[in-house]
């Protein structure tokens, strides 16, 4: 087929040009609408979008603002509670030897040297101690620092005498030992200081390194700014240039997080802080919240905490090198830790004493002999280590009784106790009372394990009180009473045995029928429960009945037989009131025979409640651990006063009191006692459980009350009695003390006779 090669597109119609319409006079013309001109609605959305952008942006600067002021001007930090011991108190003619005094010294902190600052002693002739004490704030009024003298003559205090002005002194009271902190849950630790009493090197060398414009920016520098957007911009993150105002915001309000997000609402927070606050309250909150290292699980935030944790002192003593010091570690406290990284910790140190030197806050000489300077940081951190947690839990259990959110105040709100206030207890703890039994415990306990195979695990528990006031001064817990386990003078509860039998005496001599040279029976006794049919057939701890006794020798020798007939004479509710009247507050369901010979189970701590009632005489005064409780600025909130009842005629405690010396001295106590001083008076009873499980003594003189108890926590047979197990550490306890125990004040109406070369005491109608 032949293609035709004709051109076959089609040719390009133009359109003739659009005919122009003529214009009259009398037509107006129309206005074509402008395509590049917009409408009005986009032009109104854009400030209706710059208006809700205002209203957001100024709401969120409102709650930043709201924020701010809310925290910075109320509670800005939980702090821990922190727990002291008893002051010590120092008078003429106390007994107080030279060495006792060092030793209080050493743990308190005082350094041996010139006495030219606080906290510094020396001695002279081993009799003169040289004192340079440290203002305390105390319930009534704050000590003040002063220079003292202190002479000794032999084991007692000659004399005290103050140095300037030179003047007697009748009694000098010294800040009582730091032994424990109850914290908040977050576990930051940390003191609070003032600005006037924070060094002003350590102001210069703060503002020299973290902010040399800091009394001229209004809290934030546009450089460091600048640089921050500039490297997020770069994918980098966000780096320093912060300001300290800045720096106390992230710290105070703010997360770690490095965002631009983050660093845009710091920059908001710091303008607003320093529009609100002047530059002096910026910077002492900063220096109360900066951290500054970490002990365990314990973070130490402030200047005040870190001037503690590292040198054992307070922020006033600290010397130029060690002010460099701490404001090294604010760039990094794991970094320059000086006990993990000393060189690293060292060149910082130095670098900030140059810097010092360099902008004029030191001279050249002074900061090239600091820098030649030993760190001076304690090896131990002495405030994350507390050696007294049994007391530590007696104390936090008073606190939580005491403070119940039911309980009113005198103005009828509620009284609640918060531990994250920062409170300051003042307790009762002795140190070298508790430093004595512990000792005791530890050395007693050992010899009595190697006595008999079942008491190689034996452990032990010690609660000692003032008889005068119920103070508990020493509470030890066990072979390691450093050890936070198990608390047995609080918690331990065991069967008490004979100890419960003065209840019984007692209440037998308040009676005008009885006397201590009564006549009751000691033979065998049988009693069958009506319900269960149950026989109990108690026995003497010798297996043998003695016939009619004297009822001073029934409680002096503990005869089972003897005890049980009397108590169940006078009837078991008698002995259950006399038990209730002596401090028993746990309740009892049922009363039954055997509880007469001890087979209710108490703690320590209840038995010593019991025994405090007849130290003191026939006064009820209840055991406790805390003296004062007073807010972090050192205003009361709690005190407890001497709280006294009279629960018992004290003719019949002087009688109850005469048969205990006898138990002590003739009776089930006997061997131990005669390897203590004739001199010292001491009533005390043994007390035994079943199948010698538990081992008892409570003993008191004239000025301490001591309950010991010795057994196994599993509660198995031991094989020591309340005269081999728990009198041993007993006596023990007051060969170490050598407490004063004299014959008790003969109340009136006690008249004497003497039966069989014995001198006995009766009571006249």
């Amino acid at each position: 087929m032949i293609r035709s090669t004709r051109n076959t597109r089609r040719p390009i119609r133009r359109r003739p040009p659009p005919q122009r319409r003529r214009r009259t006079s009398y037509s107006t013309p129309k206005k074509r609408p402008n395509p590049r001109k917009k409408s009005g609605f986009p032009f109104k959305l854009r400030w209706l979008i710059l208006i809700i952008g205002f209203i957001i942006l100024s709401y969120h600067v409102i709650s930043l603002d709201i924020k701010v002021r809310k925290q910075f001007e109320g509670k800005r930090w939980s702090l821990p509670a922190r727990v002291y011991a008893r002051p010590l108190e120092i008078y003429t003619g106390m007994r107080l030897t030279t060495q006792a005094l060092k030793e209080e010294l050493q743990a308190l902190g005082y350094r041996k040297g010139s006495t030219n600052s606080p906290g510094k002693y020396n001695t002279r002739n081993n009799n003169i101690v040289q004192i340079k004490t440290r203002a305390f704030k105390f319930w009534e009024a704050t000590d003040p620092s002063r220079l003292v003298k202190i002479s000794f003559s032999g084991n007692e205090v000659q004399s005290i005498t103050e140095l300037e002005p030179t003047r007697k002194v009748a009694l000098l009271r010294l800040p009582p030992k730091l032994i424990g902190k109850i914290y908040p849950t977050h576990n930051e630790d940390r003191i609070v200081v003032r600005l006037q009493n924070i060094p002003q090197s350590l102001i210069n060398a703060l503002i020299a390194m973290e902010d040399r414009h800091f009394y001229n920016h209004m809290g934030i520098s546009i450089r460091g700014i600048a640089r921050a957007i500039i490297t997020n911009l770069k994918g980098g993150q966000i780096q320093g240039g912060s300001t300290i105002t800045q720096q106390l915001v992230k710290n105070l309000y703010l997360t770690s997080e490095r965002t631009l997000k983050r660093k845009f609402n710091e920059a908001i927070m710091a303008l607003l802080l320093e529009w609100h606050y002047s530059k002096n309250q910026i910077l002492e909150a900063y220096f109360n919240e900066v951290f500054l290292g970490q002990d365990g699980n314990r973070a130490i935030h402030g200047v005040g905490m870190a001037a503690r944790f590292y040198f054992n002192r307070p922020l006033e003593e600290l010397k130029l090198h060690q002010v460099a010091l701490l404001v090294s570690l604010i760039r990094g406290a794991s970094m320059y830790n000086p006990r993990r990284h000393p060189k690293r910790a060292l060149a910082r140190r130095n670098l900030v004493l140059d810097t010092m030197s360099k902008l004029g806050k030191i001279s050249p000489m002074e900061a090239r002999r600091a820098k030649k300077t030993r760190f001076d940081i304690e090896k131990s951190t002495a405030e994350s280590k507390f050696p007294y947690p049994a007391f530590m839990g007696l104390v936090r259990s008073q606190l939580h009784t005491d403070y119940r959110k039911e309980d009113l105040r005198a103005d009828g709100k509620k009284q609640v106790l918060d531990l994250s206030d920062g409170l300051r207890i003042i307790t009762t703890l002795d140190p070298f009372l508790q430093k004595k039994g512990e000792q005791t415990m530890m050395n007693s306990l050992k010899k009595l394990s190697r006595k008999r195979r079942k008491s190689r695990n034996i452990e032990g528990a010690m609660v000692v009180t003032r008889c005068d006031n119920g103070e508990v001064v020493a509470f030890i817990n066990g072979k390691k009473p450093k050890y936070d386990g198990f608390n047995r003078p609080l918690n331990a509860k065991r069967q008490i045995g004979s100890l419960v039998k003065v209840a019984v005496y007692l209440a037998a001599l308040e009676r005008g029928s009885y006397s201590l040279t009564s006549r009751i029976s000691d033979y065998p006794y049988k009693w069958v429960d009506r319900y269960s049919g149950t026989v109990w057939k108690p026995q003497n701890y010798d297996h043998r009945s003695h016939g009619s006794v004297y009822l001073y020798r029934a409680l002096a020798n503990s005869y089972n037989l003897a005890t049980v007939r009397l108590g169940r004479k006078l009837g078991l509710e008698t002995f259950h009131k006399t038990l209730i009247r002596l401090g028993l507050t746990r309740e009892l369901k049922r009363i039954y025979p055997s509880m007469l010979l001890g087979s209710l189970s108490l703690t320590p701590l209840e038995v010593a409640q019991l025994y405090q009632t007849i130290a003191s005489g026939g006064f009820h005064v209840p055991v406790h651990a805390i003296r004062d409780v007073l807010t972090h600025e050192g205003k009361p909130l709690q005190r407890y006063a001497l709280s006294m009842e009279k629960r018992f005629d004290p003719a019949a405690i002087f009688l109850l009191n005469f048969a205990m010396q006898q138990a002590v001295r003739n009776g089930t106590g006997r061997k131990i006692s005669k390897t203590l001083p004739k001199h010292m008076v001491f009533a005390g009873k043994t007390g035994t459980s079943n199948d010698l499980r538990d081992s008892w003594f409570a003993g008191f003189g004239s000025e301490f009350s001591t309950v010991t108890w010795v057994g196994r926590d599993d509660n198995k047979p031991m094989g020591l009695s309340g005269g081999s197990g728990a009198m041993v550490v007993w006596r023990n306890f007051i060969r170490a003390i050598n407490p004063q125990a004299v014959k008790p004040i003969e109340p009136s109406g006690i008249r004497w006779r003497t039966i069989n070369g014995i001198n006995i005491p009766y009571k006249t109608n």
